[in-house]
């Protein structure tokens, strides 16, 4: 007599997960605001209510809200767009690989400080020095995993394209980004995260407005409730970013392999 299995119960929603998640999190907030008891070090998230109608009513917090995001896209475009093409050409010629392989080590192991202070001593404190150094962080990071992807192509793809006489366009499109579409997204994902804390560093060392040169102003005036509003008020944005835009993105490009 053959055994049946119980029927799969119903997976809840991911949007309940993530705002149970959140939920959570927010208990463990208040649980150690109470436990402190003093406001000056760690306030409770329902003080932050009033400091933040007044930020968003004196325009400040959009403003540099929008100069920070800014500097990410910039950062984020060129980042992308410089490290897919080295990590592609890296992982499809051997010899090239060989060569950039020491400086691809030597930068991803050069803390994040230290490009941008030499940044700013070299090109100045400008806009074009904040973002160089972000790119240059970010950058090592792309190429590798790019180049991992461009490793793992499927011979048997390029040898049906080559059958099929496709163009250099139409093989990049339809076989080559395809499979690349798993590793282009996981690097966008681990990329918008990085570098928007990385843009933070840079203002928070060298520009005059952004969301880091709003923690360092009030970091020098000990307030940890402006502190927590402006950092708080960008996390919110970045989670937006990643469910709506980046998660969607990557499940859609896996999409294919679980067919």
């Amino acid at each position: 007599m053959g055994c049946s299995l119980p029927p799969n119960k119903a997976q809840t929603p991911a949007a309940v997960v993530r705002a149970l998640s959140l939920g959570l999190l927010l208990l463990v907030w208040v649980g150690a605001a109470i436990l402190t008891a003093d406001a000056s070090v760690l306030p409770a998230p329902w003080a932050l209510a009033e400091p933040f109608g007044r930020e968003m009513a004196s325009g400040a917090l959009p403003f540099h809200l929008g100069m920070t995001l800014w500097r990410v896209v910039w950062a984020f475009a060129l980042a992308m767009s410089i490290g897919m093409a080295l990590g592609l050409a890296m992982g499809r010629y051997p010899g090239l690989d060989r060569w950039l392989d020491p400086w691809l080590v030597v930068f991803l192991n050069l803390p994040a400080l230290v490009l941008i202070v030499l940044c700013y001593l070299w090109i100045g404190l400008n806009e074009t020095a904040a973002i160089t150094a972000v790119v240059l962080n970010k950058i090592p990071n792309v190429t590798t995993l790019l180049r991992e992807g461009a490793r793992a192509l499927s011979p048997d793809l390029a040898a049906m394209a080559r059958v099929y006489r496709m163009g250099r366009l139409a093989r990049l499109r339809h076989v080559v980004l395809p499979q690349l579409a798993p590793f282009i997204t996981g690097a966008a994902r681990s990329g918008i995260a990085v570098i928007w804390k990385i843009v933070l560093v840079v203002e928070f060392l060298g520009r005059s407005n952004g969301i880091g040169f709003q923690i360092h102003l009030y970091f020098q005036l000990y307030n940890v409730g402006m502190v927590l509003v402006y950092a708080l008020s960008f996390i919110v944005v970045m989670l937006v970013v990643e469910w709506l835009l980046l998660q969607p993105a990557e499940a859609r490009v896996r999409r294919w392999r679980l067919a």
